[in-house]
């Protein structure tokens, strides 16, 4: 079913009829808000009645609001506005300036809270401090890095072995579903330390868990785009129906897993356990048992380890595609950072992709960079207001304003990336010597900053490079059509609709 369907499920021509409807009760609700004298408010483009009908091509919509004249303006609500910015000054000042006045919020929480129950992205306050620390504290040790490190090059070289016989066959390859897969298996067992095995599918439990775990990130963001999910919920119908039943599946996984790992922790004689490298051993063996809480916590991180990651590669290899140029140079840079020949093979490539390796590549690094610009996984960050404030700019928020940045839309400035900013071009992150130049992360903010900066933004990068490494490092790719156009699918992540069709060969 199409998505202006899903929302309004009524004869096409009385749908104009009722936005008209909705429009005016919404411009009577916030009338004196809007318009009064007494503060002063970002303009107005539009309501969320116009934000649905564009919902097809919403981040361009988004991207269309903005110019260098207005780079902050406000959706109107059915009870409070909405507010949309791409300007840096506001951003840090949300980000970091006055952290506390703005979180997740009711808003946020209700809607995430039916997948990830009470984990970090769907928190503020106690709840969220409490599990930034103790996440904080797992990313930075060594065993994890060097746990997570072994994990991506053996799931890398499991996806190698599957696009190298597809490449003697000539057959195309959807590499997007091999990625989304593949990052899963990764990030499944540095959080879990669980092999759930999708590449393959020979684990039956592991694919049930992979497919309902996708359903659920599919009906998390219908109710975001679908102001009537709630009464959805309450007679058990569409995409609530979806939801329920694959959370019930996920729970069983995870929480059997959970109580397997607590069992197995207590039965240990020894005092002094051997820890383990995945992050749920860890906890477990630092005394946190609450099932719940290990559950939201791995959820969140799962969901945001295995989306962010797929999608930037899958982005990646299509602009590499659409760039032989660059997909050349990016290969020649891998060669010679890892001094392996000409016509190696997988493993040789795998085996030379080492952390010292890893930081020579500074071209690759800047393409990546340079993808996550362009096709940001998380294209718009959403965050409530706390209370009435006034920004840097000098235009108000009302407590209760949802209120956003969008890194989809900010990639494509000119104001702040110059006249060829719709252009993938790396070198704008190298400087002439050809060493990776930083920008504010308040200009590129696909990681956001401050307090809740992503935690696993360099466990990300050194998947994705990895990944990069060992693939373009052995195979060449091509479009399989390179005259079609791809576009993007409205999910929590800005995934490829229909997926990446590619063909490979053996690099020589």
């Amino acid at each position: 079913m199409k998505i202006k369907d899903y929302l309004f499920a009524v004869e096409p021509r009385f749908a104009t009829v009722i936005a008209v409807i909705l429009v005016a009760i919404i411009i009577k609700i916030h009338g004196s808000r809007v318009f009064g004298k007494k503060r002063k408010y970002h303009p107005v483009a539009g309501t969320v009645i116009h934000q649905l009908f564009n919902v097809h091509r919403l981040f361009d919509y988004m991207t269309n609001l903005i110019t260098s004249e207005r780079k902050t303006y406000k959706l109107l609500g059915f009870i409070k506005s909405e507010v949309y910015t791409a300007n840096p000054v506001n951003i840090e000042y949300i980000l970091t300036t006055n952290f506390a006045n703005y979180g997740k919020g009711w808003h946020h929480h209700s809607i995430l809270s039916g997948f990830i129950g009470d984990g970090i992205f769907a928190v503020d306050g106690e709840m969220w401090r409490v599990q930034k620390k103790a996440a904080s504290y797992q990313f930075s040790t060594k065993m994890l890095r060097e746990f997570s490190s072994s994990v991506f090059k053996s799931n890398a070289v499991q996806l190698a072995d599957v696009v190298s016989e597809a490449a003697i066959s000539n057959n195309i390859i959807e590499m997007q579903d091999l990625f989304i897969k593949s990052t899963l298996d990764s990030v499944c067992k540095v959080i879990l330390g669980v092999e759930l095995d999708t590449m393959c599918g020979a684990y039956k439990e592991g694919t049930e868990f992979s497919n309902a775990f996708d359903e659920a990130s599919a009906a998390i963001m219908f109710r975001y785009v679908n102001p009537l999910w709630r009464i959805k919920r309450f007679f058990n119908i569409g995409s609530e129906v979806v939801l329920r039943n694959s959370v019930r599946v996920i729970d069983e996984f995870v929480y059997k897993l959970i109580g397997s790992k607590i069992e197995q922790t207590q039965k240990l004689q020894d005092n002094s356990p051997v820890m383990k490298g995945d992050m749920l051993s860890r906890f477990i063996e630092l005394k946190e048992t609450d099932p719940k809480y290990l559950r939201d916590i791995s959820l969140s991180f799962i969901l945001a380890g295995r989306d962010t990651t797929s999608v930037t590669l899958s982005w990646f290899l299509y602009q590499l595609c659409m760039h032989p140029h660059v997909q050349d140079k990016v290969a020649r840079e891998i060669r010679e950072a890892t001094n392996v020949a000409a016509g190696s093979t997988i493993d040789e490539v795998a085996a030379r992709v080492t952390e010292e390796n890893l930081e020579k590549m500074q071209y690759l690094h800047a393409a990546l960079n340079e993808t996550i610009r362009l096709h940001p996984a998380v294209p718009v960050v959403g965050k409530c207001c706390f209370s009435d404030d006034t920004w840097p700019d000098g235009y108000s928020v009302r407590k209760g304003d949802l209120v956003a940045f969008q890194p989809y839309a900010m990639g494509r400035m000119k104001f702040l990336w110059g006249d060829d900013a719709e252009k993938f071009r790396p070198e704008r992150w190298l400087d002439e010597n050809g060493v990776l130049k930083k920008e504010s992360p308040f200009k590129f903010t696909a990681f956001q900053a401050g307090p809740r900066i992503c935690l696993g933004k360099e466990f990300a990068y050194k998947q994705m490079k990895i990944y990069s490494a060992i693939l373009i490092g052995s195979h060449n790719f091509k479009l399989a059509d390179p005259k079609k156009s791809l576009k993007y699918k409205i999910t929590l992540t800005l995934q490829i609709d229909g997926g990446l069709h590619v063909y490979a060969s053996k690099r020589e």
